[in-house]
């Protein structure tokens, strides 16, 4: 998978990447040739006391040494550049198709672990691949020129590579192979932390109201724990690498200079020749570190690319048709035909044998108890989860075969849950019509009953709005939301329970200054109290995904005891006490 999102992302990339090879492979090869000419000096120089030598190879090793600068600079700049274009690319990438995933898709993987992967996830893949560009790259080439220059100074003392690198890559690789399952538990952990602190977060009233902080505060707790222990196992076989290393080294050296020293003794082998084998062996030893400090590095970020991957890899439920009907002829006009929704691996299906119309200029009403498949029924008609059998129509084309801009562009909806994005009140109106004057945004706010409080708002229109609308109150934020869609001026509006937090002289005037601004539109009401849609030109009873009544509010007072049932029970709710 790490090997797939690589080659995939990276392409784009391949001159910038073999000017990085190019650049490595000359500051290498002058880190190579540095040794050598120190070892000259000496042997050459120091030795015969010959001056003129020494400052002319001095010279040469200082324009050497500014090559190697030089080059090495400019690859970690090249690899800088590389890997943050990189996790740019794969983070618009990932965001781009997670926004065509439906709501089952997002309900699969959860919010937090979405948010985890395009986050931290990319972030350790993109650093495995600016570390690769400063330091993968290097170590090959300097451990294959590093095994050539030595022995050229002396095959002598060869044997000693052939026993330290060795053990110094086998006992690092051990040490990582323990570290791999340790990585692939800790993003798991980041996931169940991300996914505690939100609900946190997000239900901080609920939290407060039911004087909670103290079991959230465990429950958090708990899951720093997990992730704490996690990474402290981890964490201590990553303390044994620089150990282990160091002690390769140093035994290393110890045995290069004493077994060099009886062959400087016996006239094998000069000074300086035996200081350049023994930098040769540090700089591949170094480079075996180097490369096993990549592969301590790999490990965890082949397990953030399967998850990127993962999301990569699966297709939303919802796809696009291959020839989508871009324009549509008329007014919108909605149907439902023989509609049933079933989730994946579920006894019973959500919603059976679901039909009718709702035509432009007409209101029609959803309305059951808790459960009977309202919200779900709604959110099949702008696709955000596609019906299992029937059909959903809008002016006679199924909606599965309609561009998703053309369906979209018909439909104004306010979810149950209304959201308002951080920015100000003129914002979150335009999310719904861009180009919307700040007349047409008071128009729609003194529609939605919202013109009063937001004048008095500092600001007015550029009044600021926090994350999720939490500066404002919920029957405000409804009220925005139902503005965010009247701005859009759709065809087709769907109303999700979204009179539900306001009082019932708001919902009055509300739905009478409705009805001029939607005469010429469809418009669908999902509703608990039946006030707000008494005056519906059709109301549809919901009993268990399935249709139980059909017709206005007298008729199904008399034909469906469902219906009846409803409507008693809210009428003794509001006699007092």
């Amino acid at each position: 998978m790490l090997i797939r999102l690589l080659r995939g992302q990276l392409r784009t990339y391949q001159r910038p990447l073999l000017a990085v090879v190019l650049l490595q492979f000359v500051g290498t090869m002058a880190s190579l040739y540095l040794p050598s000419l120190n070892a000259d000096i000496i042997d050459q120089g120091v030795a015969r006391g010959d001056t003129d030598y020494i400052v002319r190879t001095g010279g040469w090793m200082l324009l050497v040494s500014l090559i190697q600068i030089v080059c090495s600079i400019a690859a970690v700049y090249l690899g800088a550049r590389i890997a943050m274009g990189f996790g740019r690319d794969v983070r618009a990438t990932l965001f781009g198709h997670v926004n065509r995933f439906s709501a089952r898709e997002v309900a699969r993987f959860g919010a937090p672990s979405l948010i985890t992967r395009n986050t931290n996830d990319v972030q350790q893949v993109q650093m495995l691949v600016l570390m690769s560009c400063t330091m993968l790259v290097a170590a090959p080439i300097m451990s294959v020129g590093g095994v050539f220059m030595a022995l050229r100074e002396d095959i002598g003392l060869s044997w000693l590579m052939l026993v330290s690198v060795p053990v110094l890559a086998i006992t690092l690789g051990a040490i990582i192979r323990r570290m791999v399952p340790g990585f692939r538990l800790m993003q798991t952990r980041i996931d169940t932390v991300n996914r505690v602190l939100r609900e946190q977060i997000t239900g901080i009233r609920v939290v407060r109201a039911f004087v909670r902080e103290p079991y959230e505060t465990d429950r958090f707790a708990a899951a720093n724990a997990d992730l704490t222990a996690t990474a402290l196992r981890t964490g201590r076989l990553l303390a044994l690498i620089f150990p282990v290393v160091m002690l390769v080294l140093n035994v290393s050296s110890v045995a290069v200079l004493w077994f060099g020293a009886q062959r400087v003794d016996a006239n094998a082998i000069q000074v300086g020749a035996l200081t350049a084998f023994l930098q040769y062996l540090m700089q591949i030893l170094m480079a075996v570190m180097m490369a096993t400090f990549m592969l301590m590095m790999v490990p965890r970020a082949a397990v953030c690319a399967e998850r990127i991957v993962e999301v990569l890899d699966t297709d939303s439920s919802v796809a696009p048709s291959t020839a989508p009907v871009t324009e549509l002829s008329s007014r919108a006009e909605l149907e439902l035909r023989g509609v049933r929704f079933q989730y994946p691996g579920a006894v019973e299906p959500v919603l059976r044998d679901i039909s009718f119309r709702a035509t432009p200029g007409t209101t029609t009403a959803i309305i059951g108890s808790t459960g009977a498949g309202k919200t779900t029924l709604l959110s099949l008609i702008p696709r955000l989860v596609d019906v299992t059998g029937g059909a959903v129509l809008v002016d006679g084309v199924d909606v599965r075969d309609l561009a998703p801009d053309e369906l979209w562009r018909r439909i104004g909806l306010v979810p149950q849950r209304p959201y308002l994005f951080t920015g100000t009140v003129a914002s979150n109106l335009r999310y719904g019509n861009p180009d919307a004057t700040d007349e047409e945004l008071w128009t729609a706010l003194e529609i939605a009953q919202a013109r009063d409080f937001v004048a008095q708002m500092p600001g007015g229109l550029d009044a600021p709005i926090a994350q999720g609308g939490s500066t404002v109150s919920g029957g405000q934020r409804q009220r925005l939301a139902i503005a965010r869609a009247l701005v859009r001026k759709p065809e087709i509006y769907l109303f999700d329970d979204s009179f539900s937090a306001l009082d019932l002289g708001t919902d009055a005037r509300l739905r009478a200054a409705l009805r001029p601004v939607t005469a010429q539109s469809a418009v669908v009401i999902v509703a608990q109290r039946v006030s707000t849609i008494v005056d519906a030109d059709q109301i549809i009873v919901l009993e268990n995904g399935g249709v139980v009544g059909v017709g206005r509010h007298a008729q199904l007072l008399e034909t469906c005891p469902t219906y009846a049932e409803i409507v008693a029970s809210q009428q003794t709710t509001e006699v007092p006490a």
